[in-house]
């Protein structure tokens, strides 16, 4: 099979969500380095690793607004080149105020990419719900990476350098990007960004029913996986007493999993329904925390995190779900916006998991993660049997 521009771009958006997944993911293997040095809690922990995925999320409406207006790649440059400069302040930090802060800029510039990267690729592929997985991919792959590389670095060199390591991967992808990635056309360049902002579109969108039940079921969903994303190593450390660079290798498989199952879902959710994916996901992961939590030997561990990682390949079926239901236009401003609101309440994830973790256990922590899951899956079990139509 010939290769084609639009397998270049496929290849280079995966790698620009890579290198913003990295330097992301970079922080959670060393999060018990971090809070030992500034002396603070994990709940104060969770406060700054919401603070970065809200800010995360914040940033995809933004997003799809300025690729409407000027087009995808120099958004898509920003975010990466973006990412590299909040990686270093990060490394950098003196202070814990400087840090949280630096987790922010971070979590606004690489915010940038995805809900761009993906009306990219809507222009070039049919079967969105297959482009969407491979392109998210990028995620799991950097969270194989990832948790190896900062454990081996933060044990060698400490955790300022292992952080550092986001700005190594940023920078050679954001010049592969600018070197071989076309400008293309915006969407709607000559409507007026503050058109594009305005309260009245934004409730309009938002109040469509089949949206707002979609918006519902990725709240829960994300909840999930932002505290998943933050804390997993932790919990391992702290509920099941492995080694930091033990519970790494787990959290290196749980993204092992998560990356190749993502790619089953989206196909799976383009050949037999977004729901029927997504249900699958739910019971998976239901499973998965419970076997966690219960489980105490390295088998059940194993197992438990391979169910968690199936789980959390969701968004490969309720992201198409969204870009169903929008018009052509509307993909670029709207994709994003139902990505910052859903984004944004489910980032509190983090800081309700490490809160929960210090008033009572991390073992209650992670077995209160299964409710969101249990929700979304008998809202699409109604919506299944009573016909809403959602």
């Amino acid at each position: 099979m010939r290769w084609k521009y639009r397998d270049t771009v496929l290849t280079l958006c995966t790698l620009a969500f890579f290198a913003t997944m990295v330097a992301r993911l970079s922080i959670s293997p060393v999060v018990p380095d971090i809070t030992s040095e500034f002396e603070v809690s994990n709940t104060v922990m969770g406060v700054a690793l919401s603070g970065l995925w809200m800010a995360y999320f914040f940033a995809q409406f933004p997003s799809g607004v300025f690729a409407d207006r000027f087009g995808e790649r120099p958004v898509i440059l920003i975010a990466v080149g973006g990412t590299a400069a909040a990686c270093l302040l990060l490394a950098l930090s003196p202070l814990f105020a400087v840090f949280v802060v630096s987790t922010i800029l971070l979590g606004l510039f690489a915010g940038l990419h995805y809900s761009v990267a993906t009306t990219l690729l809507t222009r070039t592929y049919d079967n969105v719900g297959t482009a969407i997985g491979l392109h998210s991919t990028g995620g799991p792959v950097a969270g194989l990476i990832t948790p190896l590389i900062v454990a081996w670095t933060a044990v060698q060199y400490g955790w300022r350098p292992a952080i550092a390591i986001g700005a190594l991967v940023a920078i050679p992808v954001f010049v592969l990007f600018a070197w071989l990635v076309r400008p293309a056309p915006p969407r709607r360049p000559n409507t007026p960004v503050t058109d594009i902002f305005a309260f009245s579109s934004i409730r309009a969108l938002l109040s469509r029913p089949p949206i707002a039940f979609t918006v519902c079921l990725a709240i829960a969903s994300e909840f999930v996986w932002q505290a998943t994303a933050s804390f997993l190593p932790a919990f391992l450390v702290g509920h099941h007493g492995l080694s930091t660079t033990l519970a790494g290798l787990f959290f290196a498989f749980y993204f092992v999993v998560h990356g190749i199952i993502q790619v089953g879902v989206g196909t799976a959710s383009d050949r037999f329904g977004r729901d029927f994916a997504t249900a699958i996901c739910m019971v998976a992961g239901i499973l998965g925390y419970l076997i966690l939590v219960v489980g105490s030997s390295i088998v059940s561990i194993a197992v438990g995190v391979f169910f968690v990682g199936f789980g959390m390949s969701w968004i490969a079926a309720i992201l198409p779900r969204f870009v169903d239901q929008l018009s052509v236009e509307e993909r670029g401003a709207g994709f994003g916006l139902v990505r910052t609101v859903y984004g944004m309440a489910g980032s509190v994830g983090s800081v309700a998991v490490g809160l929960s973790a210090d008033v009572f256990n991390w073992g209650i922590a992670f077995t209160l993660l299964t409710v969101p899951l249990l929700f979304v899956l008998i809202a699409l079990i109604a919506n299944a049997t009573l016909r809403w139509g959602y």
